[in-house]
């Protein structure tokens, strides 16, 4: 069986994080393994308070995981400070996964802040570099860039800046535009687009994650990263327009709806 390892928060509520990542490796039949970075006292509607875990726990956890397993995927999501991060890419640095998917949070759904400000310049040295994909939202991808997006020229702009950084190749989700849901892929030489209709729905909680995670099981799966981000853009569309009507709030995807439809195999 193939594995993926998720460097993240954990969502108490279950749709974010590492719950959300999990679930994802789990229906694309992918062994998923976790370094909690942070716990987050989190639902649909609030973040409540987040307790950060100290850098040699996390390095700890990820040489557990390195030393005893292969990992044919990393998916990297919440690093909450510089000095996480700068924990997390001496491991990475050292153990040198094939593929590495990059969630650049930055803010949970209701805007409380994952990722602090002065980490920004060290999420460009230390972290970008080690991205097989990155994959920012477009407030994410401005803040990195240091530009508005406003159209599709500007997307493309941001991601060559964004490239320039070391990120082998860049995913902007176009979600936060408004039209059909228009995500942008560039590999360093050519841009590819991927389209959805714009599904409506409050229902939203962990989508960046579950997306990030899909890229990641699929290429640790052995799909090459065109086919990967499609099939993750196709997964990602099914479960939000299925999502799941749970909490007061922001509710989660449906993370195994196609499962839930057929149930199991006998």
């Amino acid at each position: 069986m193939r594995t993926a390892l998720s460097i993240a928060g954990s969502d108490c509520g279950g749709g974010a994080g590492i719950q959300a990542d999990i679930k994802t490796f789990a229906a694309h039949g992918v062994y998923g393994m976790s370094v909690i970075v942070s716990v987050v006292a989190e639902n649909t509607s609030r973040v409540i308070s987040v307790e950060n875990i100290s850098p040699d726990i996390v390095k700890d956890q990820i040489d557990a995981v390195f030393e005893d397993i292969e990992v044919d995927a990393v998916k990297i999501g919440m690093l909450p400070s510089s000095e996480c991060m700068r924990a997390v890419a001496e491991r990475l640095r050292e153990y040198r996964p094939r593929y590495t998917v990059i969630d650049t949070v930055m803010s949970a759904k209701d805007g409380h802040a994952l990722m602090k400000a002065e980490a920004l310049e060290t999420l460009k040295t230390e972290i970008i570099p080690l991205a097989y994909v990155l994959t920012p939202n477009i407030p994410e991808a401005e803040v990195i860039a240091g530009m508005e997006i406003n159209d599709f020229s500007d997307t493309q702009r941001v991601a060559r800046i964004i490239h320039s950084l070391g990120a082998e190749n860049v995913m902007i989700k176009g979600g936060h535009l408004s039209g059909d849901a228009v995500d942008v892929l560039y590999d360093g030489s050519e841009f590819y687009t991927f389209a959805c209709e714009r599904i409506d729905t409050k229902n939203t909680h962990g989508t960046g994650c579950t997306f990030s995670s899909a890229i990641a099981a699929n290429l640790a799966n052995g799909m090459e990263l065109f086919e990967a981000v499609s099939n993750a853009k196709s997964y990602i569309t099914s479960a939000i327009r299925h999502s799941l009507e749970i909490g007061k709030g922001h509710g989660p995807t449906n993370h195994f709806y196609e499962l839930y439809l057929k149930g199991l195999e006998l």
